[in-house]
């Protein structure tokens, strides 16, 4: 006899889903009993620690993660890494347990009311009726999540499991997913560009890969386009150590109109336009400027004040659109002295952060204000621009760097920049709990990439019992906590609206005793040669196996944050 159980293995096996990421309950145990040898269990102590492990590794490996759940309370628990995973692009099917369906009807122990709890982030809720149909409602979900790379929920109640399954009645079918046709119309998309005489490109988090990276820079070298990286963003679209990168876009409109004075088109690659954080009256962009948008996900073309989006994979568009528009012509001698070659008009109009020449030897391009401020204030203990300065002169060119510093974020971006596809993976949701379960699941899928993450110690206790899976699995992945005992980001919005904040600090709260209670390697530093040491020795092992590490530094709270 062939049960559900064994029938959702097989599916599982045809979709190459054979890692379970899990924190289970009674209503799971009959799937997990006797797991067969070739499907590996990976357990993680919170369920939002749980999904966040498999955001990464769905997240590098552009595949659908496995995800085990226990009914009310572990989905409730994963609901706001759920709604990160959605607007992170992280591909995952979550299966959710169930009561006996036998006697659901009379609300029995553990019954949950699930369909609706995780509101609209899943992409789908699926609810087989029968037992038959579980296996195909994982298919599909599979299928799903691959296609519109989201999260989809999958509700079984536990008796299904062990249920007869009978092949012949309803099967999961076998789907062969063909290749979409390449041939894009960019018809009119073209013209825009071919009409613009100082256009700009907004690089998305949907363009993140070796593809759409070489595209994007064929194109901008094609039409001599500054390149800014959307704000806010989960990943970053475009090298930020070429020599059109233009900076990291503001997120209020009177930033976005000052430095987009001077184009006549902004084109927007990956993402949405165009993505804020305060509100500020006024138009977005400046008037008689024309907006294109490009992006895979139809959700962000629907929302963009744009006067044209197309729905499609970036890379194929902005490959299409360079042969459109041929190559460059030849430009005529010029008439008077040009300005340097990675200079642009839109630049010198409007300075990023990154157009002065920057103390890291990382950040070729530039050197942020913000970077500039902290260094003249700089002073013990130790500051953001001195550990991000440090980690600039150790950190390999292919790292995977995770953030979760709301505070320091800025200077982050401008100091170590992503230079390769994955430099830079962020939660574009904006909730906390986010980079130490994912860089777990990054180096995991991962293992040759040095994987380090750049976390506040506030952040890091929403998911700090992530370690112990790490630890657990000797997962080599490097965290850089910043300590500064309190919450920087919002001491520094309480201060802007000239009130005083009710929460207090927690000096005494240190990640690193905890992190040590939790099986990982601690070094708490407090003075920049600690730091170097510490940093160095760190580097010279990332691409090690094994051997989790947590350096503990202590801060001072960031001064300078601007969204």
């Amino acid at each position: 006899m062939t049960t559900v159980r064994e029938a959702t293995y097989d599916v599982m096996r045809r979709q190459a889903m054979t890692t379970i990421f899990s924190n289970p309950g009674s209503t799971e145990v009959a799937f997990l009993v006797d797991l067969p040898d070739d499907l590996d269990f990976v357990l993680a102590l919170h369920e939002g620690s749980v999904v966040g492990v498999a955001s990464g590794w769905a997240i590098a490996r552009r595949e659908p993660a496995f995800v085990l759940l226990h009914t009310t309370a572990g989905l409730g628990n994963a609901v706001g890494a759920i709604a990160t995973a959605r607007v992170n692009h992280a591909p995952m099917v979550i299966v959710v347990g169930q009561q006996d369906r036998r006697h659901l009807a009379l609300e029995p122990f553990l019954a949950g009311r699930l369909e609706g709890l995780a509101g609209d982030y899943p992409l789908e809720v699926i609810s087989p009726v029968r037992a038959q149909d579980v296996p195909s409602a994982i298919a599909r979900a599979t299928h799903r999540a691959r296609r519109d790379q989201g999260p989809v929920v999958v509700i079984v109640p536990m008796d299904d499991w062990e249920a007869e399954y009978d092949p012949a009645d309803v099967s999961a079918a076998r789907v062969v997913r063909t290749p979409m046709p390449r041939t894009v119309d960019v018809l009119d998309l073209a013209r825009m560009v071919a009409d613009a005489e100082r256009p700009v490109v907004v690089a998305g988090s949907g363009n993140d890969s070796a593809d759409g990276w070489d595209r994007l820079v064929a194109l901008a070298e094609r039409i001599d386009a500054p390149v800014w990286q959307e704000p806010f963003g989960s990943r970053a679209g475009f090298p930020q150590d070429h020599r059109l990168f233009a900076g990291h876009l503001p997120a209020d409109r009177p930033r976005v109109r000052e430095v987009l004075a001077d184009a006549d088109l902004v084109l927007v690659v990956g993402c949405a336009a165009l993505r804020q954080y305060p509100y500020a009256e006024g138009p977005l962009v400046p008037d008689g400027v024309r907006v294109a948008v490009v992006t895979a996900d139809p959700d962000e073309a629907y929302r963009s004040p744009a006067e044209l989006a197309l729905v499609a994979d970036p890379t194929e568009v902005v490959r299409a659109l360079v042969t459109s528009l041929g190559p460059r012509p030849p430009e005529e001698p010029p008439a008077a002295p040009q300005v340097e070659e990675t200079a642009s008009p839109l630049v010198e109009a409007a300075p990023s952060p990154l157009v002065e020449a920057a103390p890291s030897p990382l950040v070729e391009a530039a050197a942020s204000p913000l970077v500039e401020r902290a260094q003249r204030v700089e002073t013990h203990p130790l500051t953001s621009t001195a550990v991000f300065r440090a980690l600039s002169t150790v950190l390999p060119r292919d790292t995977v760097l995770v953030e979760e510093s709301p505070s320091s974020r800025p200077i982050l971006q401008a100091m170590v920049p992503a230079r390769e596809p994955l430099g830079f993976v962020s939660a574009a949701m904006g909730g906390l709990g986010f980079a130490m379960p994912a860089s777990i699941g990054l180096k995991m899928a991962l293992p040759d990439r040095p994987v380090v993450a750049v976390v506040g110690d506030g952040s890091a206790m929403y998911a700090v019992q992530s370690l112990w899976t790490a630890a657990h699995r000797d997962v080599g992945v490097l965290w850089v906590v910043m300590a500064n005992g309190g919450y920087a980001v919002m001491d520094r919005l309480a201060e802007r609206v000239g009130g005083k904040p009710p929460w207090p600090s927690f000096p005494e709260v240190s990640v690193g005793r905890v992190a040590e209670a939790l099986g990982c390697r601690v070094v708490r530093v407090d003075d920049e040669a600690a730091l170097s040491d510490a940093l160095g020795e760190a580097a010279s092992r990332l691409r090690e196996p094994g051997g989790p590490l947590l350096i503990e530094v202590s801060v001072a709270p960031d001064t300078s944050f601007a969204p």
